[in-house]
């Protein structure tokens, strides 16, 4: 089992996180990250190959800290993150920053510390974007925001690594995790259909696709979006 690749999820306790822990823990080790220790421990314990990776992304020191025990590292997913959002002129300055600290500084800031491992073993990073990373609409300016800024890194990333780490970002749609029924909650939807979305194990396998594919080939993007309208 210690020969196996090691790929870090972030966001790995629940949802699409979750889904792609499970998914690569099948030839992976696993490092399960997250900020509970307690759950994170859980999935840690119903995998085969896995260990801890526990912190809240948004503390520098704690995500410092947490790198220093990384030796090896093959495939880095960025699945963490928040939907918070509002309208434009209800947004506080302290919300922009919470949404931005999770959805791009701690992206950011985690890639720089994993880098130098990455290269060695010409490995790749995932970055789970969303559909808000392309369009917004009234309310979800704040998120959308976070994630155009998150595509602009990722498009930076992959041609300052180029030849050296691939990097793949993921724009899932509407998916069937807590997240998509706290928002269809919020928007007074009562009868919440989650076959309507795309499930969790469908993002799961797009990452799959990203990082098995040959190393002389990199899927750069995929959007993926519900079969139902």
């Amino acid at each position: 089992m210690t020969n196996r690749p090691v790929a870090l999820v972030t966001g790995a306790t629940r949802g699409i996180g979750r889904a792609i822990a499970v998914e690569l823990s099948s030839t992976h080790r696993i490092l399960v990250g997250g900020r509970d220790a307690a759950r994170t421990g859980k999935l840690v314990a119903e995998l085969d190959d896995a260990a801890p990776f526990v912190c809240d992304l948004a503390d520098e020191g704690a995500v410092a800290a947490a790198c220093i025990g990384i030796g090896r590292l093959d495939v880095l997913v960025h699945s963490a993150g928040i939907g918070r959002s509002n309208d434009i002129g209800l947004a506080s300055r302290a919300l922009w920053r919470e949404v931005f600290e999770t959805n791009v500084f701690a992206v950011a800031d985690l890639t720089r510390l994993l880098l130098p491992a990455l290269e060695v073993v010409r490995g790749i990073v995932v970055v789970i974007n969303s559909g808000a990373g392309f369009f917004s609409s009234p309310g979800g300016g704040v998120y959308a925001g976070s994630k155009f800024a998150l595509r602009a890194l990722t498009d930076a990333l992959r041609e300052e690594m180029r030849g050296k780490v691939r990097v793949c970002s993921v724009h899932p749609g509407r998916t069937d995790t807590d997240m998509q029924r706290e928002l269809q909650a919020a928007m007074g939807n009562e009868h919440y259909d989650g076959s309507r979305y795309v499930s969790p194990g469908s993002v799961a396998a797009a990452v799959r696709l990203a990082v098995d594919t040959p190393d002389n080939a990199t899927i750069e993007q995929l959007s993926i979006r519900p079969s139902i309208s």
